[in-house]
């Protein structure tokens, strides 16, 4: 592998860099340097812009940079791509935008709620709740650690506009918790070729997959 200098990890909706806790450790562990980013979710007037300044901030003077984005936060990664020297882009169960898209804009013009709502029928695990689509496949303990760090998604983020051109001349790659159920593998594999042109790599796992299998996901990125 390429040496990396720097893996840049963006969390989802509520901001906790806590969500990339264990895979952080790991790709220390290997050698290189990762900075899991804190971002303000209930902060009422923090949109896209603001997240996208914290990102570049906390990568402020590093070169090589791996962005890794889960869930919302491939919105925050595709705005911060403009000011950082990233080699790589990696979503993760992500949201994929489009230039000029708003993140409360994102499902209807994706379909993202119908192909949930489709996988929970044909899977028979029911009505939307936090422990069925997202703690089902992370252990007991890491769950209980993680009630601490909850933390909420004020509106402001959902209104503001994903600020980028197109996609830079970067390695892009999609990964997929393939036991995914609020964005289900098949949903991320079309949303994938059609804003990014690229295929999804699919590991076991849920939506909070660095949570459930952060081996399989800092060994992923560490392949990269």
């Amino acid at each position: 592998m390429t040496p990396v200098a720097t893996f840049v990890l963006i969390p989802g909706a509520g901001g906790s860099a806590w969500y990339w806790s264990r895979v952080a450790a790991l790709l220390r562990d290997a050698g290189h340097e990762a900075i899991a980013v804190d971002l303000p979710g209930e902060e009422e007037t923090a949109g896209l812009a603001e997240y996208a300044r914290i990102v570049t901030n906390a990568a402020a003077g590093r070169g090589d940079i791996a962005l890794v984005a889960q869930s919302l936060g491939g919105f925050t990664a595709a705005q911060a791509l403009a000011d950082l020297p990233v080699r790589s882009l990696t979503f993760v169960n992500a949201m994929i935008p489009v230039p000029g898209e708003r993140p409360g804009a994102w499902w209807a013009n994706t379909g993202a709620l119908d192909a949930r709502m489709a996988a929970a029928r044909a899977g028979g695990y029911g009505d939307f709740d936090l422990a069925t689509y997202f703690l089902h496949d992370v252990a007991p303990e890491v769950a209980a650690e993680g009630v601490q760090h909850q933390v909420g998604e004020a509106d402001a983020v959902f209104a503001s506009a994903c600020d980028f051109d197109a996609w830079p001349p970067i390695a892009i790659r999609v990964l997929a918790g393939e036991d995914d159920r609020f964005f289900p593998v098949g949903f991320q594999r079309r949303v994938a070729r059609e804003r990014a042109g690229v295929d999804v790599d699919v590991l076991p796992g849920g939506h909070l997959i660095a949570l459930s299998q952060p081996e399989a996901v800092a060994g992923y990125l560490l392949a990269g």
